[in-house]
């Protein structure tokens, strides 16, 4: 089998990339000719003292490295596959407090405890509360007598509605929520003019607000998640501070990725209108799932071995990076039929854009499937003639496949 005819020096968590598409045609190539494949770069250029890492491509692979989390960590070098150059290590090494970053069995606790949130019921209650607000949401973008953005004014209101409901912030602090995460993820855009410094001031502001949220429901539970989280006698809960990087992780795993599933979608419906067509007709309760498997909010994540072993035919040695590609596992031919076509019937649809299974699947699948299937709902009664009026404006990421402007008309 011959080696993919990859440019010189073409890395895949190269922000460049992503800033304008999702390098389809060259997982393409690797998942057939090499889907293990070594990709080398400059020493610390990711903030990582290695000489790269390894692009895992197939969906099969991907599955196993998420499964087994005895020989691929999620600690040892975090999750995040790219930071800035600049970053020092002990700042990487705080991210290992976030629950996505952390091994068993100190992930298995966390998430024992952070589940109760969670829970069926628990999204059963929200579910008449983001009704409204998504036809509320609708409702006033429906009022623009002109073009308007779609990710200001539809997509980003919902999934950050969401997280305030579930965790139970007051409507007046919401917006600084919202504010905060952006900076957090920013940092690889120049058009935000946002710095590393910047996102770590913001994380710290949302931790501290959350970790004070917190100690006021340990002295004062109330009927609310904060205090079944943290203030629980009789079992284990949460101590503050890891409270607060819980809600660090729920304002950019919840509300940035679900705002940016919610705009693909939305750009996949309106450049496939048979698509749309359909959906305003039958309402499939597919469509959520495709929408996630087309959009890929997060194109990759990484784990790193923690002892020589071997995957796709290759020697991976330990402590080499391993980037899991969910992008490409999410058009793996060998999964999925015509992978390349935006099916809101598709059925079924193993897609990885929840992560690829094991200690790590996303632990709000069921709130962010029902504020996609909620808000497309709303759009379709309120907004059936919406219309593109300009190619979306990518955002600048080594891992997010973000969109930060979508020019629509309702008609």
């Amino acid at each position: 089998m011959p080696c993919p005819a990859l440019p010189d020096g073409f890395d895949f968590t190269d922000p460049d990339l992503l800033h304008h598409r999702v390098p389809l045609p060259e997982f393409a190539e690797l998942r057939r000719a090499e889907p293990v494949r070594w990709i080398p770069q400059p020493p610390n250029l990711a903030g990582f003292q290695d000489e790269g890492y390894w692009a895992v491509t197939r969906h099969a692979d991907v599955r196993y490295v998420s499964t087994h989390p005895e020989l691929f960590s999620s600690s040892l070098n975090t999750a995040i596959i790219r930071f800035n150059d600049h970053i020092e290590r002990d700042a990487i090494d705080a991210q290992r407090l976030i629950l996505l970053n952390m091994d068993p069995p100190e992930h298995t606790r966390v998430r024992q405890i952070v589940q109760r949130g969670f829970t069926p019921r628990a999204i059963r209650a929200l579910e008449q509360r983001l009704r409204d607000r998504a036809l509320a949401i609708v409702g006033s973008a429906r009022a623009h007598s002109g073009p308007f953005d779609f990710v200001t004014e539809v997509a980003c209101e919902l999934p950050l509605q969401a997280i305030a409901e579930l965790i139970g912030i007051p409507q007046d602090d919401r917006v600084k929520i919202f504010e905060w995460s952006n900076r957090m993820i920013a940092y690889d855009d120049p058009e935000y003019a946002i710095t590393e410094e910047v996102g770590a001031e913001s994380a710290t502001e949302l931790i501290s607000y959350a970790m004070n949220m917190a100690a006021d429901r340990k002295q004062c539970p109330a009927k609310d998640i904060v205090s079944t989280l943290v203030a629980a006698e009789d079992e284990g809960n949460l101590g503050s501070d890891e409270f607060g990087f819980f809600v660090l992780m729920l304002s950019v795993a919840g509300n940035e990725t679900t705002r940016n599933a919610i705009t693909h979608g939305m750009h996949a419906f309106l450049t496939h209108p048979e698509q749309w067509e359909l959906y305003k007709r039958t309402r499939p309760a597919t469509t959520a799932e495709e929408i996630v498997r087309w959009a890929t909010p997060v194109v990759s994540f990484q784990r790193t071995a923690t002892q020589d072993t071997e995957l796709g035919g290759k020697r991976i040695r330990k402590g080499d990076r391993v980037g899991l590609f969910y992008a490409s596992a999410n058009h793996d031919p060998e999964v999925f039929g015509n992978p390349d076509d935006f099916d809101i019937t598709r059925d079924p649809n193993p897609h990885l854009g929840f992560g690829g299974g094991g200690p790590h699947y996303c632990l709000g699948k069921s709130l962010a499937v029902l504020e996609i299937d909620l808000i497309f709902h709303a759009i379709a009664d309120a907004m059936p003639d919406l219309s593109l009026v300009g190619d979306p404006r990518r955002l600048r990421s080594a891992w997010i496949n973000g969109v930060k402007e979508l020019q629509v008309d309702a008609g």
